[in-house]
């Protein structure tokens, strides 16, 4: 491929109709799409693996419906405080000796107060220090705070946009749109790497899926990764009994989050252990090249290590490097879904 076909198609123009039309293509025709652009910019048949784990947990004042960190739903979770980083070094030691490369920390936070990062930053640091990846999710940033981040070394952050702007509303009423946008610009003024996606079947539209991967395509720089998350239905949360979304259109989403940022890491994110090994298989055939790895996202199930390496070896696909290391420590609110503000989390009742 020729520098000038390459650049063609890192797009930042797309229009609602372009990307509404990817959707709508035969369910063979956006594989075969997907596919062919997987291959131009990404190693076929490999997978990276990205553990998740929660160090701040509950007690979030968000209102996401999706979540059961909130405050205000009764879902039986019990909160708890910020770990020390002694604590949240030595788990990173022991993810970095189970073959991690990258150690995600997520708060269930709205968003951190500036004394609070005094102990993130050194958890950062320490982290970094063992050659691990950094990354973090603790909910809105100041661009003071994005640089105080960055200074310490901080390789990415997570804050997801969860849904389309007009479905937005229904879903969290405590921040906006526009709060989540700002955050993503801080990241990127800082210089730190952006894992943003969104969270599905959460009772929207195809259009809303549709618009939520236009958001993400539009930003002035793509993000580095892209979480998609399938709702993982809470007991006690507002989206518990809804209608669950066809699995056929997960997979759409994956592929068009492909075909539309064809650099970005497309993480398969909540909700996996509600998936068939068949289910999973189409998603690395749509494009995603990235899954949370572990047996849980903060606060709900995910596939155990044994199963996910088993359907990997079965697919006759490769561990791309070592694993990666996710953990939640505050903007993760331990959410069913890897929520920015809930971390990788959150996404899976909807991951750095």
């Amino acid at each position: 491929m020729t520098q000038a076909a390459a650049a063609d198609d890192i797009r930042h123009d797309w229009t609602r109709a372009e990307v509404q039309a990817l959707f709508d293509l035969p369910f063979m025709d956006l594989m075969f799409q997907a596919q062919q652009m997987h291959r131009r910019y990404h190693q076929p048949n490999t997978v990276q693996l990205s553990t998740l784990l929660s160090i701040k947990t509950g007690a979030c004042p968000e209102d996401c419906a999706y979540c059961p960190q909130s405050v205000r739903f009764e879902t039986g979770l019990a909160k708890e405080p910020l770990m020390e980083v002694r604590a949240v070094v030595e788990a990173a030691r022991e993810a970095k000796a189970g073959g991690a490369t990258r150690f995600c920390m997520g708060a269930a936070w709205r968003s951190p107060k500036d004394r609070d990062l005094d102990k993130v930053e050194a958890m950062v640091r320490e982290v970094k220090s063992l050659g691990l990846e950094t990354c973090v999710t603790l909910g809105m940033l100041k661009d003071h705070q994005a640089k105080r981040l960055a200074d310490a070394g901080l390789d990415y952050y997570n804050h997801n946009l969860d849904t389309s702007p007009e479905y937005y509303e229904k879903i969290i009423t405590t921040r906006t749109y526009e709060d989540r946008l700002q955050t993503l610009e801080h990241v990127r003024a800082a210089g730190v790497k952006v894992c943003s996606g969104g969270i599905v079947g959460m009772g929207e539209q195809q259009h809303d899926r549709s618009e939520l991967i236009r958001q993400l395509a539009t930003l002035p720089a793509h993000p580095d990764s892209v979480p998609i998350n399938n709702l993982v239905q809470v007991e006690g949360t507002p989206l518990n009994g809804g209608d669950k979304l066809d699995p056929l259109d997960f997979v759409r989403t994956i592929a068009v989050a492909r075909i539309t940022m064809p650099r970005a890491a497309v993480r398969l994110s909540a909700g996996r252990t509600e998936m068939s090994d068949e289910l999973q298989a189409l998603c690395f055939m749509a494009g995603a090249n990235s899954i949370f790895y572990g047996d849980k996202l903060l606060t709900t199930e995910n596939p155990q290590n044994v199963r996910d390496r088993a359907l990997i070896a079965r697919l006759g696909m490769s561990i791309e490097g070592k694993v990666t290391t996710e953990v939640a420590i505050g903007d993760a609110h331990a959410c069913p879904v890897a929520c920015d503000h809930h971390a990788p989390a959150a996404a899976e009742a909807a991951a750095a």
